[in-house]
């Protein structure tokens, strides 16, 4: 029985050390499932760990528990060929070894019912972290900043393909460096310019907007309230999350808004997505705060957070309200 990590890898823990522990999590016979919410920076991390594994276990998939419907995302998998699947199709009892990347066990309740060896991530630490190697680093602006340092300390050169995928992981997630990121997003993020393919993360920029995500655009000026330099947008039931993230990041270029906060509902939760470009401000602790006392999985970064709620939690909390749009004004002015 391979001994447990109860904590993560203490910031002082060398990268030789961590990809030692790393490379002995797995074995020939092996068949690992990686388990991801799929964005840039989780499939591309995903596919690094993937590569990691070459040869050293008899089969490693990817499975996303997400409905990927942005462009960009899509063309991201097309123009990389990325082979995933969703997490329906995972058969438990073939699986030997499960890995989760740019997630923890609890930011959803499917990742909660897995027993995961080897956890990778970025964002803060959760009390069921546990496994064989957990490495969380939440300083990190990119979950693919850590997978480059994991091939870098392998020795292993990433292919033009895992090279634009981590190159662009890095750049969705840190928003070009406008959010959170240290020394190390930039470092691997030179290093990997020399292998990436700059036309291919052009066509993915350019491949974001559909006319179904115009239509969002549309509906979500219809709700906009505007106060205090804060964006409000609650956009009711939508059948994917990623609306509420894309909706979020576009109101930030409002010259005169310091917060956005976009919330709608899906699978029977409240998610509310929050964006601050405030230097006082911190979205991660916003969420946090706002949330907490009703049992949510809620945090971020300074400038990035979100937060989810079963909205059975908040049912009495809604009484007298039109909408729950109108809950999440109240308790993002009420919280200081």
């Amino acid at each position: 029985m391979k001994e447990i990590m109860e904590h993560p890898f203490a910031k002082s823990t060398p990268m030789a050390e961590r990809c030692r522990r790393l490379l002995t999590a797995v074995g020939p016979e092996d068949t690992l499932a990686i388990v991801i919410n799929a964005d840039p920076d989780a499939m591309a991390s995903a596919l690094a760990l993937k590569r990691l594994f070459w040869r050293r276990v008899a089969k490693a998939t990817i499975y996303h528990t997400n409905v990927i419907k942005r462009a960009d995302n899509l063309a991201l998998i097309k123009l990389l060929k990325m082979d995933q699947t969703h997490i329906r199709n995972l058969k438990r009892d073939t699986i030997s070894k499960f890995a989760i990347v740019d997630s923890q066990p609890h930011h959803d309740a499917v990742f909660e019912r897995i027993p995961f060896d080897i956890i990778i991530d970025h964002h803060p630490p959760g009390p069921d972290s546990k496994g064989f190697l957990v490495d969380v680093r939440e300083e990190y602006g990119a979950n693919s900043t850590i997978m480059t340092e994991y091939l870098r300390a392998a020795r292993i050169k990433p292919s033009p393909r895992l090279a634009t995928a981590l190159f662009y992981g890095i750049k969705t997630d840190t928003d070009n460096f406008a959010r959170d990121s240290q020394v190390s997003d930039i470092e691997a993020f030179r290093y990997l310019y020399r292998f990436a393919n700059l036309n291919v993360i052009k066509k993915i920029e350019f491949s974001e907007m559909t006319h179904n995500t115009l239509a969002s655009y549309r509906d979500a000026m219809d709700r906009l309230t505007f106060a205090k330099g804060t964006v409000f947008v609650h956009m009711g039931e939508v059948s994917s999350t990623d609306t509420l993230v894309m909706i979020a990041d576009f109101f930030m270029k409002l010259a005169e808004a310091g917060w956005s906060v976009v919330s709608g509902i899906n699978g029977g939760k409240l998610i509310v997505i929050y964006r601050n470009a405030e230097l006082r401000g911190d979205a991660g602790r916003k969420a946090k705060l706002m949330f907490d006392r009703f049992g949510a999985s809620a945090g971020g970064h300074k400038s990035a957070a979100r937060a989810e709620v079963p909205m059975d939690e908040i049912a009495a909390e809604l009484k007298g309200y039109a909408d729950p749009g109108k809950f999440v004004m109240k308790l993002f002015r009420e919280t200081k």
